[in-house]
Parts: C-alpha cells; structure tokens; sequence
C-alpha cells in the first residue's frame, strides 16, 4: 500500500488489477437456485469499459450524477466504476429506501440516469423515479422498462485506455441514512476516498487474499468503504448474498477472512447459536479448557465465520456483554468507530488496541480533540468536500481549524482510545432541567436477554421513561398464547416481574435524575420496512415517540413500573 504521499487515485489500482491478474476472480455472485458465476478482474472491467462507452454516449461527464438503486451485486460495483470511467458521480440510494425518499435523492441530486439491480419492493418504490430521469436495468433487476445491461455491452465496445479523474472530482455523494430528518447529500472527490482507504486497510493489515462477503447496504459508508473500495484499492474475493433465506449458507460459502456487521445483527446470530444450545450449557462447555476449542470452532463454523482473522461492529454501540461472548468463542470482534462524513476513515480497534467500551486508536492520519462541551471533533483524511446544495450546513460542521463536528460526546484516553458516550442531539432535558444521555441507558437495557431493542426518552417529563422492544421469540411466544387467556396472561406476570426487577437494576447504577419511571413494552416491532428504522438499523426515535405522545401522561398518572403498549 502506498504513503499518504501518493499520487494514485482508486482507479489507478482498479487498472493495475486489470493488467496483473486480470484471470484472478474478484466477484462472486449467486443467480438463485444455487446457480453462482465468477467474475475475475478482466471480466469486471470489460462489462464497465463497455457500460462507460455507453454512458458518454448518453451524455455522462464530468458533474454528472449516476443513482444506482439496487441490493448488494457484483453489478453494483460495475456500474459504479463505469460511471466513474464516464467522467461522473455516483449516487447511490439505499434499496429499502420509500418511494418518496428515492424521489426526493433523485431530485436533489439532480441525477440524469439511474442504475436499477437486484429489489424486493419496486412496485412499492417506482413512482420514485420520475420518467425524465434515463433508466438502466442491470441484471438480477425486476421486469421493468429502461435500457437492459446485456443489450447495452453486446452493442458499445469496451472505452480504451486507462480514463482519469483527477483529485478534486467528486466521486460519490452518500445521502445518509435520515435517522434525523431528511437526507443529506455527502460530497466526496477522489482524492479523499483514496486516501481514506489506503489508511483503513493499513490499520486493519487487509492482504489481497481476503475474503469478503458483501450484505450490509452499499449505499452505506462502512461497507462502501471496507468492502467496495477496500477491494478496489487492495484486492480481495467479494462474495454477495442471495436472499435473507440463504444468507447463512452464502456466509459458509465465502467462508470469509474479514466480516463486519451491526450490533443488531450480531445479536441476532448469537440468538441463532443459543436456540441450538442453551447459554447454561455452552458457558459451562467454554469453561472446559480441555473441548473449549472444539465448541467454540464447532460454534463459528456454523456460524460460517471460522476462517475470520478480523470481525468489525459499527454504525452503533454493541453491548459490552455481547462482544465479550463473541471473543469468548475466539472470534477476533471488534469495535470500530467513523461516519458518512469521513469515509469510516476515524477510528479502529486492532490487535494492539482493543479494549470492551473503547472503539480503538485514530487511523494514520486522522486528528481527533474532545471539544469543552465533550463533542468529538474529527479530522481525516476522508473528511466530506461538503453537504451538496447545502454550504450554511457544511460551514457549520467544522471549527475555525478545519476539525468536523461529529455530533457524538465521547472520552479520549491519554494512550489515545476513543469512547464514544452518546449522541449530543439525543441528549433531553427532563422537567427537573437535568440532561439525560439515552445511549448507556439503553446499553443497559439492551443487555438483558429479554430485550431486543430499546429507546430512552423523556423530554419534559419529571424523569425519563424506557420504551423496550422484546425479542421475537418472546413476542412470538406472547401472541401464540393469545388464544389462552389465562396462558398468555401468565407469561406477561412472568415477563413484568423481570422486567420490573430489571427496571429497578438499572435505576439502581444510576444517579437519581437519570432514573427511569416505567418501562413501556411495545407489541409492533421496529423495523426498516415501517419506518422506525433506518436502513442500517438504527433507532428513528422521533417516529418511535410520536407513537406514544398521547398515552404518555395517563401512563405516568397509573404509577405502573411496566406498561404494555
């Protein structure tokens, strides 16, 4: 890998690729039906050079903006560097996204084409895309109208040469995921996103042998920045998923070196291994020092992750006892901290620095200082040019010195670990006038095994108060009783004294402005699909609140410890 010094752009390394190996598989990805197909390097970068002839003849130059919706493909990649070797900037746009926000990126970005792939719900989502805007239709796509992949490669011959963008071109504009408001465009030049990537893969110590699988939205910075362009610049064998109904088996068949996910997620996969075999059981198991190692490997092959050297954790929090289980199995799972505003290029745990609570040490070149009122300021070598059509927000974000305003409150140690403490915008004032940070509250709550998700909140309230999500197969449990009134009124006794007797562990490591009145069990679960939470699974607290508004001072009134909503 080369110095910040460096000259070289990301398409550089993409033709070096093209020229070293170019019979070296790059991509892999599944048809359906258990049909798969390779690509290798020369194979990528011929369907590219052949799509870029095509866009240039559309008109595709220098400031032009290209959306791509579609899940996770080896199209996605093509599609991005063929717009790139066109002269123009890529916008993508998360494929769970509505009609209306897919409408609103398209027109605020002021795309001319838009790359539609692999959907689950275009019906739902077509009238998003206005009929001037040129479609493209890559295969995997649902049966629609536009200009078809396989038609446009059979007729344009591959552009020539070795295209070049210089440094200050803007490569991608990422809209955020619009956890607190309407998306916001992210401006990144080549020049950033290079250097952003060749500091994150010299940390991590990524090698050209890697194996990936790609499943986490491409429309979102950690894996456009780990995966795409981590493998575009250092090499690398991507693996894509089928469906969510194959997804464990597309994991076993990458077997993959270097696997990152969100604390959500990785929830989810220990409660796959623990309807398999009970938490007392495998505890007592791991204590064996004797079959430790063959549980743990017999745990993560199952899992697909025994061939991980590296896991990562982002996008928020992971509960401190739910990495710790996972390193207990001898999986390397660390935390890792960074934003759509700097290209995941911020901080890193790694073999050297890694500590439960902590999101590591500064990537080479990042600077990082905790401001007076305990806000994390950042600068990186991936730092945004800007937010598009919005320079009031971007003067904003930074300082007088160049520093970006992350918005997180967080500790800097004197050895340089980074923990992060909560968000300043989700920070409340109760009717006491005393601040509360949600985030360790609802770390708290999260931890317990009754628990899937929480939101802590309270704005004006006499004290705070916790919605609490519980898990599905508890959910699940609670409606197959409905049938038996006296059942299922039993299981919710059962439920609220651990709930209540949780309540008041909680409240016990808590100063006294910080304690929560109630616990509120909500029946609807959050989810991506019903707009409670973003694409990338975090929590939209005001749609959640607003759910609640109404019943919020009849429910204070009653003095119940555990509501059920």
């Amino acid at each position: 890998m080369t110095n910040a010094a460096s000259t070289k752009l990301i398409l550089d390394y993409v033709y070096e690729h093209e020229e070293e190996h170019p019979s070296k598989t790059y991509l892999t990805q599944p048809l359906g039906h258990g049909k798969i197909v390779d690509f290798s390097w020369g194979e990528v970068l011929e369907q590219a050079r052949r799509m870029a002839t095509y866009l240039k003849s559309q008109g595709c130059g220098e400031g032009t903006q290209v959306a791509i919706l579609s899940k996770n493909c080896a199209y996605f990649f093509m599609a991005e560097l063929a717009i790139w070797m066109a002269g123009g900037t890529t916008v993508s746009i998360f494929p769970t996204e509505s009609a209306e926000t897919i409408g609103y990126v398209l027109e605020h970005s002021e795309a001319k084409m838009i790359f539609i792939g692999k959907l689950d719900t275009w019906q739902q989502q077509s009238a998003g895309v206005p009929a001037h805007v040129a479609r493209i239709i890559m295969p995997l796509a649902p049966r629609i109208d536009g200009a078809k992949w396989e038609e446009i490669l059979v007729k344009n011959r591959p552009i020539a040469g070795k295209p070049a963008r210089k440094p200050d071109d803007l490569a991608m504009l990422i809209y955020t995921s619009g956890s607190t408001g309407q998306p916001k465009g992210v401006m990144h030049n080549f020049q950033r996103i290079t250097r952003a990537v060749e500091s994150v893969i010299n940390v991590s110590k990524l090698q050209p042998e890697e194996r990936f699988i790609s499943y986490l939205p491409l429309s979102h910075v950690v894996e456009r920045t780990f995966v795409e362009c981590g493998t575009l610049i250092g090499g690398g064998h991507v693996f894509f998923a089928d469906s969510l109904a194959t997804f464990m088996e597309d994991v076993k068949r990458a077997r993959p070196t270097i696997f990152l996910s969100v604390p959500r997620l990785w929830l989810k996969f220990q409660e796959g291994v623990l309807a398999q075999m009970p938490a007392k059981k495998l505890d007592f198991l791991l204590k064996i020092p004797v079959i430790k190692k063959i549980v743990s490997r017999k745990v993560l092959e199952g899992l697909g992750l025994d061939q991980a050297r590296l896991a990562g954790s982002g996008t928020a929090p992971i509960p401190a006892e739910l990495l710790a289980w996972y390193q207990r199995l001898g999986l390397n799972l660390l935390e890792g901290y960074g934003m759509t505003e700097d290209f995941a290029c911020s901080h890193l745990s790694s073999d050297a620095h890694h500590e439960i609570g902590f999101v590591g040490v500064a990537c080479p070149g990042v600077q990082v200082r905790i401001s007076d009122d305990g806000e994390v300021l950042i600068k990186s070598p991936g730092q945004l040019v800007g937010y598009f059509k919005r320079p009031e927000l971007t003067q904003e974000c930074f300082t007088e010195d160049g520093f970006f305003r992350t918005g997180d409150q967080g500790y800097l140690r004197a050895d340089g670990m980074l923990k992060i403490t909560g968000r300043l915008k989700e920070i409340f004032k109760t009717g006491k006038g005393k601040y509360v940070a949600p985030a360790p509250i609802e770390n708290q709550l999260n931890a317990h095994p009754l628990i899937e998700l929480s939101l802590v909140s309270g704005v004006g309230k006499e004290s705070a108060y916790a919605m609490v999500l519980l898990k599905e197969e508890r959910r699940i449990q609670l409606l197959q009783a409905a049938s038996e009134g006296s059942k299922q009124r039993l299981l919710r006794s059962q439920m609220e004294a651990q709930l209540e007797q949780l309540l008041a562990d909680v409240n016990q490591e808590l100063v006294s402005y910080e304690q929560l009145h109630m616990l509120v069990v909500v029946s609807d679960p959050w989810t991506i699909e019903n707009g409670c939470l973003t694409p990338t699974m975090k929590i939209k607290r005001s749609r959640i609140e607003a759910k609640v508004t109404e019943q919020l001072d009849g429910w204070y009134a009653s003095g119940k410890k555990v509501v059920w909503f």
